[in-house]
């Protein structure tokens, strides 16, 4: 029961760190220097637990050795993933930045699943888990409100954030499920090499963080220069690292104690609770926005769709 929670707890921090990490895109400027800040924090919290957990502030790179290449980018898929979320979030909102990703990485799963991806068992796609797959994006559509009453016209669509444009930044949601779900597969192959999820963890934080440091001198990001904290900047601005760091360890170690379904179920439940209570209270100074009963709806359709596809 305690590691249930636990993944409720881990799933939870995903909305909170997405809000965080826009609070702190608004003071550094850009999306990718607030990115660099949280891999770069992310990093050093996950070099002291390595530290405390292994005797040592390095992984056993060693024990990788012949490894094929992409088991180390998880690094890169996760700034993808991350940067994603600080664009999508003040667009949509953090309902939808949680529920888009979500199908997108149901999507990707079910085609790694099925074709062994990534060293990933391979496993029969039957009807249980395409009808769960239909449940996820039935309750994804319901979730992000494009079931609409019936004669509403295009200016009402508009102004409720249905125009055109909108359709490119939940397209990049569904990329960043894609992005999200590999990620998993190769840290999992990556954590199971090392015998530790700390030390796989640390060396995806390290090569997202080096990744971004890269594509901040390529682009000439500029920097604001902020005070590290002031009345203007919110101490918590800064642990949306920590935040991430905590969530890709809590992945890596619950799966082994509770199996991949119920992990991503309990940490699913987490999110989508996580991001309700964001959109409804306006917490860490999110817009706030009223939830609909198709979204509430469409969330406990897409709880039941996953369970489908991953516990059944």
């Amino acid at each position: 029961m305690l590691a249930v929670l636990s993944g409720v707890f881990s799933g939870a921090l995903l909305p909170l760190q997405t809000s965080v990490n826009n609070r702190l895109r608004q003071s550094v400027g850009t999306p990718l220097m607030a990115s660099f800040f949280s891999f770069l924090i992310g990093t050093g919290a996950l070099i002291l637990a390595t530290w405390v957990t292994g005797g040592r502030p390095w992984p056993q790179l060693g024990l990788a050795t012949g490894q094929p290449w992409w088991m180390f980018t998880g690094g890169v898929l996760g700034v993808m993933v991350l940067t994603g979320n600080i664009l999508l979030f003040p667009r949509v909102g953090s309902v939808q930045t949680v529920i888009l990703p979500i199908t997108g990485q149901v999507i990707t799963g079910l085609l790694i699943d099925t074709f062994g991806l990534l060293r990933a068992p391979q496993i029969p796609l039957g009807w249980t888990r395409v009808g769960g797959a239909f449940l996820v994006l039935a309750g994804a559509t319901a979730a992000v409100g494009m079931i609409r009453a019936r004669g509403r016209n295009r200016s009402e669509c508009v102004s409720t954030g249905q125009s055109p444009g909108v359709w490119l930044w939940r397209g990049l949601g569904l990329l960043m499920g894609a992005c999200a779900a590999m990620q998993v597969s190769v840290n999992g192959q990556l954590g199971v090499v090392l015998g530790a999820p700390v030390e796989a963890a640390l060396v995806s934080f390290t090569v997202g963080t080096l990744t971004l440091l890269l594509l901040l001198v390529a682009t000439r990001t500029p920097w604001r220069g902020v005070a590290v904290v002031g009345r203007s900047n919110p101490w918590w601005m800064w642990i949306g690292g920590l935040l991430g760091a905590t969530i890709v360890y809590a992945t890596a170690a619950l799966g082994p104690i509770l199996g991949t379904g119920m992990t991503v179920v309990s940490m699913l439940l987490g999110m989508l609770a996580g991001s309700l209570l964001i959109d409804t209270f306006g917490l860490l100074g999110a817009t706030r926005r009223k939830v609909a009963w198709t979204q509430v709806l469409g969330l406990l359709v897409i709880i039941i769709g996953v369970a489908l596809i991953r516990v059944v």
